[in-house]
């Protein structure tokens, strides 16, 4: 049947269970070792009266997504999982065990990205489809079912894998929700961050909605011609505003906002380019952090900046007095960083939907 309530939707699972006359404890009993404990969608119907798991099960969908491939790297501790959705197209999530024993999730919201970032896989899809809370949610699922059999479990969550987080403002809304709700998953605020290429007034709406939730703004340069060639969105919104937007969400949160860089070798890592984004930054709580960039077929005209050059810049930064960390990526034996691998399936399945039959007259 397609009309199938969503596990994730608490009023009309509990309506279903209110017709199906089984106490509330058990679906509680469903819920944790579904959501909590990641036990999979049968030990979960096993938490039920027997005389209703079936019309249960044949009446709420568990997984909107199926996982279609599953890449782990050879070089560390990353695993990408290549899913598919409902209409057919394909998207990413990546699980980063570090080494610390810490496991985070880098998830998605959409498939493709209509921010179109020159130096992003993604962004060079040509495909932009806003993914539902169920499908964002699915993606903490299938990873926790992996993470579980590994003994082990997801501790951070990333809005960081394809899309533009808040080109999808209102399914993010509901996926954090879900994630924080006692109810459902229960998973701590402070572990979850959502990364934007900057929209001012949805960094400070989501901050209201969710003060102790992380943010961070991927910035890459203080320069605005530069800003806007490498991220051509950001020529709708201006340096001033993005400020005043980080500004906003200092008052509002306890948290420092994470400037994500990407250094790219002669466009933006010069020591000038760093002490120009220091003053940027001063008078801003936030901290900053470095990231190598990963070659990508579609744009041969960038080069990653070597280690000496992202040492020196994160010196300027650090003697400013800002927090500064260089990212260490994972995956890179298996493009984990980015959707490479899904671009050709995902732009063919896009032209198949939009070619309709011509009505008849």
């Amino acid at each position: 049947m397609t009309d199938r309530i969503s596990i994730y939707d608490t009023v009309a699972v509990d309506r279903l269970r209110a017709e199906l006359k089984f106490e509330p404890r058990r679906l509680r009993a469903l819920r944790t070792a579904y959501l909590k404990k990641f036990l999979g969608a049968q030990a979960a119907l096993s938490e039920l009266p027997a005389d209703v798991r079936g019309e249960f099960a044949r009446r709420v969908e568990f997984h909107s997504l199926a996982v279609a491939d599953v890449r782990d790297s050879q070089l560390d501790g990353a695993t990408k999982l290549v899913l598919r959705t409902a209409a057919g197209f394909s998207m990413e999530a990546v699980i980063m065990r570090t080494g610390t024993g810490r496991v985070s999730l880098c998830v998605s919201s959409q498939v493709g990205c209509a921010a179109a970032c020159g130096f992003c896989a993604t962004g060079q899809m040509g495909v932009a489809k806003s993914l539902s809370a169920a499908e964002i949610l699915d993606q903490v699922v299938l990873a926790g079912e992996r993470m579980q059999a590994e003994g082990r479990c997801v501790r951070n969550i990333v809005f960081m894998g394809m899309g533009e987080p808040f080109h999808n403002e209102q399914a993010v809304y509901e996926a954090v929700a879900a994630l924080l709700s006692p109810e459902l998953f229960h998973h701590t605020p402070g572990r979850i961050l959502i990364s934007t290429v900057g929209i001012p007034d949805a960094m400070v709406r989501c901050a209201r909605r969710f003060p102790e939730v992380n943010l961070a703004l991927s910035l890459h340069s203080v320069r605005p011609e530069v800003r806007e060639q490498l991220i051509p969105l950001a020529a709708k919104y201006s340096l001033e505003e993005l400020r005043a937007a980080v500004v906003q969400v200092n008052r509002i949160q306890n948290n420092s906002v994470m400037i994500e860089y990407l250094m790219l070798a002669g466009v933006n890592d010069s020591l000038d380019a760093a002490s120009e984004l220091a003053a940027w930054m001063t008078g801003l709580d936030v901290h900053v952090n470095l990231i190598p960039y990963n070659p990508i077929e579609s744009a041969p005209q960038w080069r990653a900046t070597e280690q000496p050059a992202r040492d020196a810049f994160a010196a300027v930064l650090r003697q400013a007095g800002f927090t500064t960390t260089i990212r260490y990526s994972l995956g890179a034996d298996i493009a984990a960083a980015c959707g490479q691998l899904v671009q050709r399936e995902n732009r063919q399945i896009a032209r198949q939907q939009t070619r309709q039959p011509t009505p008849v007259a």
